[in-house]
């Protein structure tokens, strides 16, 4: 049976930069790292990369993880993709205070779509991270709202600045 998400993977030019960017902005804590070389013939099968070698760090927000790969082998490219294209496309992040992280995220240097807004039952923005990945925030306002944030929040607030 399935039991739920664990995690969900992307991939970036650059993971130093995308794990500090997710750390500081979103309030991320790196738990593991590892990686493989191009010798490793089941990883390059599972992957459909045959040769490939890759670094990657697992990243984690609450009960959320994010692995993070950076190809080494074959260099992977950017692709700009826009939301109606097929295949994932934004990570939501849930907000106790919408606008203040708004506030915070764009003093950081977060390149917002528009401000935040909806209905009275949720307000909601969509913003883009450090690879150009769409970032959503949201905050559930109503409380029979129909998909709430079930998640605990153990971790503390993300930093105000850096």
């Amino acid at each position: 049976m399935i039991c739920g998400v664990h995690h969900l993977a992307v991939s970036t030019p650059d993971l130093e930069r995308f794990v500090d960017h997710y750390q500081r902005w979103y309030g991320f804590e790196r738990v593991a790292d590892g990686g493989w070389e191009a010798d490793n013939e089941r990883i390059g099968r599972m992957v459909q990369l045959p040769g490939s070698a890759a670094r990657y760090a697992m990243i984690r927000l609450d009960r959320f993880y994010i692995e993070v790969f950076q190809y080494l082998e074959p260099v992977g490219t950017r692709t700009d993709r826009r939301m109606c294209d097929h295949g994932l496309i934004h990570l939501c992040l849930y907000v106790d205070d919408i606008e203040a992280e708004y506030a915070r995220l764009s003093a950081l240097g977060m390149d917002f779509h528009c401000p935040p807004g909806g209905p009275d039952t949720m307000q909601a923005t969509y913003g883009r991270d450090c690879d150009g990945n769409v970032v959503e925030l949201l905050q559930v306002i109503a409380p029979d709202h129909p998909f709430p944030f079930l998640g605990t929040m153990d971790q503390a607030a993300p930093p105000s600045s850096k």
